[in-house]
């Protein structure tokens, strides 16, 4: 369950994007806005390899896994909630990958308009 002022860019509350892995800055499950997350974890991403492999080309392995921060690695189809920035990047480079709307933080829509996110819908 999410905090009530959790909200998504369709203004309904706020649905987790994963469990399997977990997700989010909390490692809760959501994509939350939080003050003290400077990446802004807030964008929920369906993972394809051509956004993997864009990530590892800017630095960000997220394929890889790392026991020793309890990180299984990821694979295309898991569900992630991105950084914002690296969302925007990824989209002028063409591999953004699919947005899960119902999961992404409303706050997104600061930088990314509700047209441009409904074009990219998983859902």
């Amino acid at each position: 369950m999410t905090d009530s002022e959790d909200r998504n860019v369709e203004g309904d509350a706020l649905e987790p994007c994963s469990t399997d892995p977990e997700t989010g800055y909390l490692r809760d499950g959501n994509c939350r806005h939080l003050a003290r997350d400077p990446g802004r974890h807030e964008v929920c991403a369906v993972l394809t390899d051509e956004f993997l492999s864009f990530s590892r080309a800017q630095g960000n392995d997220l394929v890889t896994p790392r026991p020793e921060m309890n990180f299984p690695g990821l694979e295309p189809g898991d569900r992630w909630c991105l950084c914002l920035p690296r969302w925007i990047e990824a989209k002028a480079a063409g591999v953004a990958p699919p947005v899960v709307l119902a999961a992404t933080n409303e706050s997104v829509l600061e930088a990314v308009d509700h047209e441009t996110l409904r074009e990219y819908a998983a859902d």
